[in-house]
This record gives structure tokens, C-alpha cells and sequence, in this order.
């Protein structure tokens, strides 16, 4: 028999259990974010454009390089049939696509992607919904920036439209909620949700690539549609995706796009700052031929004449450390950061040049536009270089000189060893050694001694190559060289 004083002490405990036991546990009271009212609230300032572009087509007929034959019975009903089913009036082929879009003023200034609207003819507006061709509105291109697939429509309507605002990109951080509106294969007003995944992501698109990743569902029409986040600020404009992955979508982030716009509202135009220098990475083995304990920073390759960089002092072989005390990690961020400064402005680097950091000043000019500029004349994807590590060279002759338009002689690559450092490192036949070690190199003697004395005691030979009208830097540890020799 249990006595009383135990019974007392039992029953507050079994309560205390039972109600722990019935209890959910806390994650389970934690709820999902609620979609409903964001997608309320913006949706009206989201909008699906339409484009329309004329191609010119030949006639099928001399596309297929035969004629209807004169005077031949037999074949009349075959071309009659021909005719029916597959001529085409010349000229008059349309190519229609579809993107998204969204409304930044009540007067009707709507942003989009440039791809969105690239060589289109018509371009057509429809509001949420107003789905009828005869709904829509008429829109013209106010400007665009294809570097960064941008553009600035206009429609003109009489009553003040909703429109959405742009929210900070920069303070978003990874797995915070997002959500998409757009136009995916035609499907109106689709709202789908997600986290960012990541930022700052470079995908190749262009020179300032700088992406917010979601895997917010976007698809083929979302292009131009806003990334939204949970305030119903605009965080990005949806512009990519990876075809061959699902979950997978980029945006332009807001805080690139806002001055963009701005710039196209005001000017029809983007102006940006320009040095007139084509740069590239420094690498472990630049950084070593240079002198420096950490590869970091924009190594310089080349200086136009005349152009800013040149004013200022920037030579070949340095590398910018830092601008305006912001510090360049490598070429892509100098490119940024001297693009997101006007023409005009001046700016304050530190350039490392044989060995010393050295202060220079530069009043920035303006961007080009044309492609041909923009890519550096020609400008590709870039690669090393070599000697008794896989090269066979010869010295210019006078006539190739004055040819090359070069100041002073070089060696000419004859042939390069697929299979050697130098062939490793992406040197071509053609190609001009101008500099080994940022010492010139006119002759063979010249360079074997700077081979021997300087870049071997340096562990590393980097040369200054001229190839075509763009000069590049490339270099080759020397340990490796030995170790393929052996």
C-alpha cells in the first residue's frame, strides 16, 4: 500500500510528463512565410511584353536553287502543289517572343531585359489582367545597356499605373525568401517563391557580371521580371537561367540596376568610366616574376596612347592594387569599380611597380559603346607563354617592325610545343615576345641572358606577348620547365 506523502509527490510529476509529452516541439510551431498578400500588393505592377520582329525571307524556291522548268506540262501540278504548301512571301516572315517586365513610375516607365526587346519591331504591353491584343499598350524604347541586358520602355496612358520599388540587393543574404513574378512560356502573372542561393555570381554573360542566384522557379518568359524580396521591394531583374538545371536562375542585382536605369531615363545612355588599359589576372606565378607576396590585384598589359591610363603614368607590368582605397582583387573588380564611376571623375590607385607601391592619379574618360572597343579591338580569351620550354623564336626583321607598328624589335614564335610549358601556357605560333621579367627583348642573346640570370634565379619567366593588335602577359614557373626537361 502506497502512502499518501508518496501519491502527492507523483502527481505533479505524471502532470509535468504528460504535458511535455503532449507538446510539439518548437521547430513545428514555426511557420512558413505567407505569399499571398506580396503577391497581391505587386502584382499589378508586373507586366508581359510581347515583341514582334520582321524577317526578311527569301523565296523557298531559291533557297532550294531550282526553278519552276518553262513550258513543261508534266510538272504543273507538282509546282501547284509546291506553291500551296510551302512558298513564303519574301519579307514577310515575324518572329514573336515574350518577356516580363514591371513599372517603376505612374507616368509608365517600365524596365525589362535588353535581350527582352533586341531588334524588335512592335513591342506590346499588356497590364495584369489585360490579356486582349486590344488591351495592350504601345511601348518605345527609352535606352538600353546590352552589357548588362538592360532596358528603359515608355508607354503613355492617362491614369497613374502601380509601380514597385527598388529595395537594397546588397543587404539581401543567402536564404532569405525571394519571389518571381513574370510571363514563363506565355503564362501571365506566374508567382513562384524561393531563397537567394547565392551572390555575386559571374556566369559569363558579359563584363560586369555580378548575379543574385535563386531557385525561384524561372523559366523562358520570366526574362525582365522582378526577384522580389519579402517587403515587395525589387532585389533584382530575373534575366538567366541554366537550361540544363532546375532551380537555377539569376538576377541582376538592384543596386547595379538602379543607377542603369536611371542613367537610361536621364541620358538614353549608360556613361561609365574608362583607364584605356586592357588588364588581366594576376596569377601565383605573375605574382612571383613581379615580386609580390600575394597574387592579388589587376595586372595591366597594355596602355593606349593618349587615353587616360596613359596620362596618368599606368605602365605595362603594373598591377593596381587599389582604387579610390577600395582594394582590386582581381581584373574583373577593377573593370567594376571603374565602371560605376562617371567620365570625368578622378581616381586615386595604388599601382605596384618593381617592388614599391606608387600612388598615381587618373581623371577617368568615357567607356565606348561599340563592341569593337568594348572587347579591346579584338580582344579574346587570353593565355601564358615560354623559350627553352617548348619555344622556337627568331628576332623581327625591320620590315615586320615597322609592320607591327612597335617602337622596337622582338622575337617571333616559329613554333611552340603543344606539349611543353610554353604550349601549357598558351603561347601561339605568331606570336611577338616583346618582354621577358618587363625587361625588352629584341634578341636571342638578350633573351637566354634574362633567362639565365634574372627569371631563373626568380623561379618563374613572365613574358610580355603581342598577339594581334592586343598585348597580353604569361607566364611560366621555371621549376616546371626543369622538371619536363629532366
Amino acid at each position: 500500500m502506497i502512502r499518501k506523502p508518496y501519491i502527492h509527490l507523483l502527481l505533479p510529476l505524471t502532470i509535468l510528463l504528460l504535458a511535455a509529452l503532449s507538446s510539439p516541439p518548437a521547430m513545428a510551431t514555426t511557420a512558413l512565410p505567407e505569399f499571398t498578400t506580396l503577391a497581391k500588393r505587386t502584382g499589378a505592377a508586373v507586366v508581359n511584353i510581347s515583341t514582334v520582329r520582321r524577317v526578311e525571307t527569301p523565296d523557298l524556291q531559291d533557297f532550294f536553287r531550282f526553278r519552276k522548268p518553262e513550258g513543261d506540262n508534266r510538272m504543273e501540278e507538282f509546282w501547284k502543289q509546291f506553291e500551296k504548301f510551302f512558298k513564303t512571301p519574301e519579307g514577310n516572315r515575324k518572329d514573336r517572343s515574350l518577356g516580363s517586365g514591371f513599372i517603376i513610375s505612374p507616368d509608365g516607365f517600365i524596365v525589362t531585359n535588353n535581350h527582352v526587346i533586341k531588334d524588335a519591331d512592335q513591342i506590346a504591353v499588356n497590364l495584369q489582367g489585360k490579356d486582349k491584343e486590344s488591351d495592350s499598350y504601345n511601348a518605345t524604347v527609352v535606352g538600353r545597356d546590352p552589357e548588362t541586358d538592360l532596358a528603359l520602355l515608355k508607354i503613355e496612358t492617362t491614369a497613374p499605373l502601380p509601380v514597385l520599388e527598388f529595395g537594397d540587393s546588397d543587404a539581401m543574404e543567402v536564404g532569405q525568401w525571394v519571389i518571381a513574378i513574370g510571363n514563363p512560356f506565355g503564362l501571365d502573372h506566374t508567382v513562384t517563391a524561393g531563397i537567394v542561393s547565392a551572390k555575386g555570381r559571374t556566369i559569363g554573360a558579359g563584363p560586369f557580371d555580378d548575379y543574385v542566384q535563386t531557385d525561384a522557379s524561372i523559366n523562358p518568359g520570366n526574362s525582365g521580371g522582378p526577384l522580389l524580396n519579402m517587403d515587395g521591394k525589387v532585389i533584382g531583374i530575373n534575366t538567366a537561367i541554366i537550361s540544363s538545371g532546375q532551380g537555377i536562375g539569376f538576377a541582376i542585382p538592384s543596386n547595379m540596376a538602379r543607377r542603369i536605369i536611371q542613367d537610361l531615363k536621364d541620358n538614353k545612355k549608360v556613361q561609365r568610366g574608362w583607364l584605356g588599359v586592357t588588364i588581366q589576372d594576376v596569377d601565383e606565378n605573375s605574382a612571383k616574376a613581379l615580386g609580390m607576396q600575394q597574387a592579388h590585384g589587376a595586372l595591366i598589359s597594355s596602355v593606349r596612347p593618349g587615353d587616360p591610363g596613359d596620362k596618368a603614368g599606368i605602365k605595362p607590368g603594373d598591377v593596381v592594387l587599389t582604387i579610390n582605397d577600395r582594394p582590386v582583387a582581381d581584373a574583373g573588380e577593377l573593370l567594376k569599380h571603374v565602371a560605376a564611376l562617371l567620365p570625368g571623375e578622378k581616381a586615386a590607385l595604388q599601382v605596384w611597380r618593381e617592388g614599391k607601391t606608387l600612388p598615381l592619379s587618373v581623371t577617368l574618360g568615357e567607356r565606348p559603346t561599340s563592341e569593337e572597343a568594348l572587347l579591346g579591338e579584338g580582344e579574346e580569351e587570353q593565355a601564358p607563354e615560354a623559350s627553352e620550354i617548348g619555344l622556337s623564336l627568331r628576332p623581327l626583321t625591320k620590315d615586320e617592325i615597322k609592320e607591327q607598328k612597335l617602337e622596337r624589335g622582338g622575337l617571333l614564335v616559329l613554333e611552340v610545343d603543344p606539349e611543353s610549358p610554353a604550349g601549357e601556357a598558351g603561347l601561339r605560333k605568331g606570336d611577338i615576345v616583346l618582354e621577358l621579367n618587363l625587361k625588352p627583348v629584341e634578341t636571342l642573346d638578350a633573351f637566354a641572358e634574362l633567362m639565365e640570370k634574372d627569371a631563373a634565379k626568380k623561379g618563374v619567366a613572365m613574358l610580355l606577348v603581342k598577339r594581334g593588335k592586343q598585348t597580353i602577359f604569361r607566364t611560366i614557373p621555371l621549376d616546371a620547365a626543369a622538371q619536363d626537361a629532366e
